[in-house]
């Protein structure tokens, strides 16, 4: 079906054009872990904090995801791989834009972070493993889902069911269960700064 897609890419503006316009380098923060590692609450925290300097920016979560553009999806392995290529491909659009795009997605397998990474660019891909130990977040799991996990009424659970491939080589690694929410924000703030041309905040 590709072999008759030919897009003319030169008649649109390109992104050095839109991050002069925003004053920003795109880029995408790939926040990968464990659920309830806390990799959604540091994307939100981090957005917020990119908002407060002016830096225009886009979040994107499982939930949020899952619940709209990747509806018909479930959690099979092969529905794991193609929800992580949509998401890509939407997050390589943003950061195309100049956007910081925030992403994060438990992303259990390497295979599935490099395929991830392929399409947005190593450039433009930056990649924090939230490590929190799964007895961690199994505590902070409000949702239920860990114990329905045991039970086996939820299959191919990330860390029970199904397996979690630790990055070997993240940019970035942050255990949340170390640093309260602000001190991980920080910490991811401060080495990103660079990377979206605003190293002199």
């Amino acid at each position: 079906m590709t072999d008759n897609i030919f897009p003319d890419r030169d008649i649109f503006l390109d992104r050095n054009e839109k991050e002069k316009l925003l004053k920003q380098h795109g880029l995408v923060i790939w926040f990968t872990g464990l659920s309830g590692a806390g990799k959604s609450t540091l994307a939100q925290s981090l957005e917020k904090m990119l908002y407060s300097e002016g830096i225009l920016t886009q979040t994107l979560d499982g939930d949020k995801i899952r619940d709209g553009l990747n509806n018909n999806l479930g959690f099979s392995p092969e529905d794991r791989i193609e929800n992580i290529r949509r998401v890509a491909e939407l997050a390589r659009l943003f950061c195309d834009c100049g956007l910081i795009t925030i992403a994060a997605f438990i992303s259990p397998t390497t295979s599935i972070r490099k395929m991830a990474q392929e399409i947005i660019g190593k450039s433009s891909y930056f990649e924090v493993y939230v490590s929190t130990p799964i007895n961690i977040c199994e505590q902070r799991d409000r949702k239920g889902l860990y114990i329905k996990a045991r039970k086996g009424i939820i299959k191919d659970f990330t860390g029970i069911s199904a397996p979690y491939e630790e990055p070997i080589n993240p940019n970035l690694e942050i255990n949340t269960s170390d640093y309260s929410v602000e001190e991980a924000t920080q910490i991811i703030f401060k080495r990103i700064l660079p990377l979206i041309g605003k190293q002199d905040l």
